[in-house]
């Protein structure tokens, strides 16, 4: 799974920093729970769908054969769909405030190594490629978190 995370890293970069912005928002408690679930089920179709219809545009559009065009739009709807589910198993097993924690630690790990094998195939540095884009998932979360208090 991870090697096509990091094929379509993209894909599995957007499905991870928005479900753990979703979970942050929308699972303040356990009453919420399916709420949250219908949230994040929303987001790996509806989202996943466009998105997928942009990549298979942008292929298109490149100039590529339809069998490339094909896998990056199923590949990257796939990724992004099973990342989703991910969090959806945390989020039906878990108590509200533990299932927090657990898709951020996930979250987190997940773009650590993409980051990390990202830094590696450009030659950059490993820790600051993994601290920017830990930086902006974490205003993602506080952000999400900070409007779910506020609302919910």
């Amino acid at each position: 799974m991870l090697d096509m995370m990091f094929k379509y890293s993209l894909g599995a970069t957007a499905a991870i920093i928005t479900s753990m912005g979703i979970v942050a928002g929308l699972g303040q408690n356990d009453s919420l729970r399916m709420i949250t679930i219908a949230g994040l089920l929303t987001f790996a179709i509806a989202d996943n769908i466009s998105d997928a219809l942009a990549i298979h545009i942008y292929k298109e559009s490149e100039g590529n054969n339809k069998k490339e065009v094909y896998r990056a739009t199923f590949g990257n709807f796939i990724t992004r769909f099973i990342t989703v589910l991910s969090f959806i198993v945390i989020v039906w097993l878990l108590t509200a405030h533990v299932a927090i924690i657990i898709a951020c630690l996930w979250g987190f790990a997940l773009l650590t190594l993409i980051s990390y094998k990202i830094s590696k195939v450009k030659k950059s540095n490993p820790k600051k490629e993994i601290f920017w884009h830990l930086l902006v998932s974490a205003g993602v979360i506080i952000g999400s978190n900070l409007i779910g208090r506020l609302i919910v």
